[in-house]
């Protein structure tokens, strides 16, 4: 009887603890109580046998509530260990999910900000965007959806981003001027430029501006945002035809052809295809000796767009944004890795739009004497060529981060399994 009753608790005791460690890591945390009650009724049932005498029974009930009791403290300060242990690894609010009741609420506060878990949910405000609001009265009305176009621009282009703009209507577009050259002044002529949005800093790129200023939760709710840059002809562009278009077609990301006659094309996959209304791909001979056909998967042959003219749907750009290297100035090697951010096949969710078509002057903007008296021809040939060198020194970098990113990363299936270009 005696070895019976020894074995009875050694069970308890084993089930008891397994319990106590299902508690403490959150597993099947809702048939705890069912499982101590179970365990309770099989301890009094084997171990305080009703063919005892009342004293035994007595003896019994003491040895059974002193041995709850030892585990129990053995449980809580073990459970206490456990939290000690993980505190280096688990801020405070994860210690709190950590002890939430079931594994299906737990941690069901998770997706607050970083930072914000002092403040009530309600009242966080994690998103933002870039309208103006009136100092008094009600904010005009938001018309659905809004985009939004961003441009880099200096004021010897002024009459160049002056059409530009116009082309975007006020009513579903917020626009943003990024200006490289510190001249804001000299456009406030322009009947729209107090409705825009103007930003200063001398000699800094696009990418530079949109690294600091288009974070993806300031520009969450635009539809589509356009980077463009400031040399685009655009009498043969319509915005609203546009984004029908690429809506229709599904495209995550796009930028409007090249008129071939009048535009410099660096890459045959940007020219326009006269007849068509988009293109994703090529089939012909690039220079160089590569040849794009029907079997190709990636850049330059289709999947890519050149960043001349960027349209960035809101989830791509979220993607795009994070792949910008903060400390970059130019964005050389970006744009072959557009890809992975084309969010599904990049073949078939980037394309070119070849019926709304735009003309790239190529014209050398940066790299100038900002603020100083015209630089002489030698000076600037000497500035164009330090800012192509500086470029071609981002290009390598990007890529030595790429390649060094993707091996590091042990939990990233490359979907393309192709190096940077």
């Amino acid at each position: 009887m005696q070895s019976s009753l020894t074995l009875t608790h050694s069970t308890s005791s084993a089930l008891l603890f397994l319990c106590a460690i299902e508690t403490i890591y959150e597993v099947k945390i809702f048939s705890l109580p069912l499982r101590f009650s179970v365990l309770l009724k099989m301890k009094l049932s084997n171990s305080v046998s009703p063919t005892l005498g009342p004293r035994k029974r007595g003896i019994h009930m003491r040895r059974f509530l002193l041995t709850l009791f030892l585990i129990s403290t053995a449980v809580f300060i073990g459970s206490a260990f456990v939290v000690t242990n993980y505190r280096q690894r688990l801020s405070s609010w994860d210690i709190v999910c950590l002890l939430r009741k079931t594994r299906s609420q737990m941690c069901k506060d998770d997706s607050r900000p970083y930072g914000t878990e002092a403040l009530p949910k309600g009242i966080v405000a994690s998103t933002s965007d870039l309208e103006m609001r009136p100092l008094w009265g009600s904010p005009r009305k938001k018309k659905s959806p809004l985009n939004l176009l961003a441009m880099a621009v200096g004021i010897k282009q002024k009459e160049s981003v002056n059409k530009i703009v116009k082309k975007f209507p006020s009513r579903n577009f917020i626009v943003m001027l990024f200006h490289y050259d510190g001249n804001v002044k000299d456009w406030r002529d322009l009947e729209w430029s107090d409705s825009m949005i103007h930003v200063s800093a001398v000699n800094q790129t696009k990418w530079w501006f949109a690294k600091r200023f288009l974070h993806p939760d300031i520009v969450s709710e635009y539809s589509y945002i356009f980077l463009w840059d400031e040399d685009l002809g655009v009498e043969n562009f319509d915005v609203e035809r546009y984004l029908s278009i690429i809506n229709k077609e599904g495209l995550e990301i796009s930028q409007p052809a090249l008129d071939p006659d009048k535009s410099e094309v660096h890459h045959q996959l940007t020219a326009r295809k006269k007849g068509a209304v988009v293109h994703r791909s090529i089939n012909q001979l690039l220079r160089g000796g590569k040849r794009c056909d029907e079997n190709s998967t990636g850049p330059p042959c289709t999947g890519w767009v050149e960043m001349m003219a960027p349209v960035f749907s809101r989830a791509s750009w979220r993607c795009v944004w994070h792949m910008i290297q903060n400390d970059f100035v130019h964005a050389w090697g970006v744009d072959f890795q557009l890809g992975y951010c084309a969010q599904g096949d990049r073949t078939r969710k980037i394309g070119i739009v070849d019926s709304e078509y735009i003309v790239h002057y190529g014209l050398p903007t940066l790299g100038g004497s900002v603020g100083k008296k015209a630089a002489s021809a030698f000076n600037k040939s000497e500035d164009r060529n330090a800012v192509r060198k500086q470029s071609l020194s981002d290009l390598e970098r990007f890529k030595t981060r790429w390649t060094k990113a993707a091996k590091e990363d042990g939990q990233w299936t490359d979907q393309y399994r192709n190096p940077v270009k």
